[in-house]
């Protein structure tokens, strides 16, 4: 046996274990100090069996020697039954009282505050259990006591539209600067077209109208469109007599299948050239995922960015136009087993609207396969994109002469690598096909591994792909535009046709911000769509309606010279979906 101070231990070790060997920190502070102060046993020989230093133990005997309460840190006191609530006891037979009136948790503490009790939700729901009281059912509003409650609006009906003479104030007045940009564009033949449902109070002009003007004023949710219900002008553009409510807008993106959303980005990629914005020869193709945060939904999980890590959400492929600087397709809910050959998909999209393939397409190194760089190529098809760096790939070009690198001079004033070195040759990949492709080995780039991208294009120099690819970094500042002012990321729901059905909306109001700035002067040309709005668009006015035209006159602002000179205001323009009238603009 054991001794402890020369005395033996017990004759059943196991239990003389559980004081000479705590386990719990606690208890081990204990057992160590009483060791010290009831045992007297020496501080270092005390510290070194518990398993302290000489100078934590130390550390412990100061506090515990000025300590006042010594048992409430050693020994709680553990009470059963029903113990003391002060916030609940005091109001119980009160609040018994206020249910058998058969008012809600709400009611029941909202009556409780007008009396000067302050109590939470959660312990009025607590003491009702108590009580013995279930949840109360869902009460109609006669049921309900009396109290202040929000105004209700009229429903949306085209047929209440009120055209007569008048004058009212809206907070939306820079909205009606898009009607003469889109004077060259038929909406409701748009909307025929992609064969958008409607209806008699709400028919598919007016419903995409609706959802158009949310978007373009920058709303985050459709929820949120319930601050604006009473706000004439924004309804006026919608050609309504109101703006629908939240519960239709949500429904009305539900009725929509993958097959009309189709037919609606394929009728707009047709008739917004009317308006004048181009297509170009080269594109930015690129990947983003929007996080969702529903459990219910079988949604597979993918990597998001913003995030650093991979989570439940709709993957959504993404081309933009590089010189008109406009987002000009998207596709939402594809599969991860299909996402390196969306990219064919968006080359047969190309072809069938325009009769020929794209150009030139840049993207990053995860957006497709060798193979399919390969059927790009065999469809005459420019490709420019990175390589994975790989060691092997390092080690080779670490390996390099530096006389094999050839310096080039970069045409961009405000780079500040502008003289990288350049490592220009062909290789052959296994699964490109026999045929060589080109790779170009790039230092002095600004980071510290080489970059390397693969091309088909045998006759562009050095220095003109490095700044194109460099410039596909803009079709990630076209995405983080979209969320911050399109709100793409902040969805009400997210079903996979939903947010497909909003990037479409988001396309639309993209181009109609870029025919908008091109109408403004210089410095404004790229500005992003948040800063077009906050600057020039967000702005109030009164609308003055009479027989023939509808006034809208703009509230002054710093920024309204540029939209005098913008020409959007010199001549009336006719609006169809509103019986005809002209629209006139003017600045107060």
């Amino acid at each position: 046996m054991g001794t402890s101070h020369g005395k033996p231990l017990t004759s059943h070790p196991d239990e003389a274990r559980f004081f000479l060997e705590p386990v719990n920190p606690l208890h081990r502070q204990y057992e160590a100090l009483r060791a010290y102060f009831v045992e007297d046993l020496p501080s270092a020989e005390a510290a070194r069996r518990f398993g302290y230093t000489p100078g934590a133990f130390r550390v412990l005997c100061h506090p515990f020697r000025h300590e006042e309460n010594l048992q409430e840190r050693f020994f709680r006191e553990v009470r059963h039954g029903p113990q003391a609530a002060p916030a609940r006891d005091p109001v119980r037979e009160l609040v018994v009282a206020l249910r058998k009136k058969n008012l809600s948790v709400y009611d029941i503490q909202r009556e409780l505050h007008a009396r000067g009790h302050t109590i939470s939700i959660n312990s009025l729901s607590v003491l009702l259990r108590e009580e013995g009281f279930e949840r109360l059912p869902c009460r109609g509003d006669e049921e309900r006591p009396h109290s202040v409650k929000p105004e209700p609006a009229e429903i949306a009906d085209v047929r209440r539209l009120d055209l007569t003479p008048r004058s009212f104030r809206t907070r939306v007045a820079g909205l009606f600067l898009f009607v003469p940009l889109m004077q060259h564009l038929d909406l409701g033949q748009v909307a025929e077209q992609a064969q958008l449902p409607g209806s008699k109070m709400v028919p598919p002009e007016q419903a995409l109208r609706s959802l158009l003007a949310l978007k373009l004023i920058g709303m985050e949710r459709k929820s949120h469109v319930m601050n604006l219900v009473f706000d004439e002008g924004l309804a006026l553009f919608a050609g309504l007599n109101v703006i629908p409510k939240r519960s239709y807008l949500a429904d009305y993106s539900c009725s929509i299948g993958e097959q009309g959303i189709r037919r609606l980005m394929e009728t707009w990629f047709e008739q917004v050239q009317t308006l004048g914005l181009s297509r170009s020869a080269s594109l930015d193709l690129d990947f983003h995922s929007v996080p969702a945060n529903s459990q219910h939904e079988p949604l597979e999980k993918h990597y998001v960015s913003r995030r650093s890590r991979s989570q439940k959400g709709v993957l959504v492929f993404l081309a933009r136009d590089a010189e008109q600087r406009v987002m000009c397709y998207a596709n939402a809910h594809i599969p991860k087993c299909e996402q390196a050959d969306e990219i064919l998909r968006f080359v047969e999209f190309w072809k069938q609207q325009t009769g020929a393939p794209p150009q030139e397409l840049v993207f990053d190194s995860q957006l497709t396969t060798y193979a399919n760089l390969a059927r790009l190529d065999q469809q005459e098809v420019r490709f420019l994109t990175l390589r994975r760096r790989t060691r092997k790939l390092l080690a080779e070009s670490y390996a390099r002469p530096g006389s094999a690198w050839r310096r080039v001079t970069l045409r961009s004033l405000t780079r500040s690598y502008r003289t990288p070195r350049v490592y220009d040759e062909r290789i052959a990949l296994a699964r490109y096909g026999k045929k060589p492709i080109r790779q170009l080995s790039i230092l002095d780039l600004g980071h510290e591994a080489p970059t390397i991208l693969l091309t088909n294009d045998m006759q562009a120099t050095p220095a003109t792909l490095i700044t194109r690819y460099a410039q596909r970094m803009l079709i990630e500042n076209g995405i983080a535009e979209a969320i911050h002012f399109f709100h793409i990321d902040a969805l009400s729901s997210m079903v996979g046709l939903k947010v497909d059905f909003d990037f479409q909306l988001t396309l639309m109001a993209s181009s109609l911000y870029r025919l908008f700035a091109r109408r403004l002067p210089r410095n404004y040309h790229h500005a992003t769509a948040k800063v077009l709005f906050e600057s020039l668009l967000d702005v109030s006015g009164r609308v003055d309606i009479d027989e023939t035209r509808i006034l809208v006159t703009l509230d002054k602002r710093a920024h309204n010279p540029y939209l005098v000179d913008s020409g959007l205001a010199d001549q009336p323009n006719a609006m169809p979906w509103l019986d005809n009238r002209a629209l006139v603009i003017q600045f107060a």
